[in-house]
């Protein structure tokens, strides 16, 4: 089974163009939620988030992986390939 991957970006936002740039650069398929001024989607984002509210904020499996550092980090540290890869 393929890995779900959702993203909660701002349309202009750099950091978020980066970190899907890194997702899409893997071949990974995700789930996009660009929620520009929606403060309803944002505290939905938030709790999930463990109260982080800046963008982008990136799940993998319902699993919490944070915002574009944190998956470029992830990436540096080999971590990133396991999460992504499929289970059976």
């Amino acid at each position: 089974m393929m890995p779900k991957v959702e993203i909660y970006t701002w349309s202009r936002c750099p950091f978020c163009l980066r970190a899907k740039a890194l997702l899409t650069q893997k071949g990974v398929e995700f789930t996009e939620y660009c929620i520009d001024g929606d403060e309803a989607a944002r505290e939905v984002m938030a709790a999930r988030a463990n109260g982080r509210r800046s963008l982008p904020q990136i799940f993998i499996n319902d699993q919490h992986i944070g915002g574009c550092d944190d998956i470029y980090a992830l990436n540096a540290a080999g971590k990133l390939d396991p999460l992504l890869q499929a289970s059976s």
